[in-house]
């Protein structure tokens, strides 16, 4: 990220109505948000350059939150990430990742705004 340019982050859940809501919230935070419904469209659409960041939904169909940035993080190194989820299994994809030697913040769904703020603040900070 360029100094003095909106963080870009990329927004991704199957379900449009929450990829596009959080996409809005970010966007009128100062964040550049792009929200995608397709894990592979996220990972092969750089639209304007990579992300600063990755916001993702876990369970998806076609791509999980965890292998989608595990790929992201294998493109673009330097992005950062955040996963949400309201499901039980989530645990055990994370347990697996993290045996691959892969760490990843996580919110629980419903995300209040505040959080995903506050949580998106502490990964720029870091």
């Amino acid at each position: 990220m360029v100094k003095g340019e909106a963080l870009h982050i990329f927004v991704v859940d199957d379900e449009k109505v929450i990829s596009d809501t959080l996409a809005v919230i970010l966007r009128l935070n100062g964040f550049a948000a792009t929200s995608f419904t397709n894990p592979l469209e996220a990972l092969n659409n750089t639209p304007s350059g990579s992300p600063d960041l990755l916001v993702s939904d876990v369970v998806m169909p076609e791509l999980s939150g965890i292998d989608l940035a595990i790929r992201i993080k294998e493109k673009y190194p330097n992005c950062k990430i955040l996963l949400f989820s309201g499901q039980a299994a989530t645990s055990d994809l994370l347990r697996s990742a993290r045996e691959r030697g892969h760490e990843f913040d996580l919110l629980t769904k419903p995300v209040h705004p505040a959080d995903l703020l506050q949580r998106i603040r502490n990964l720029i900070l870091d």
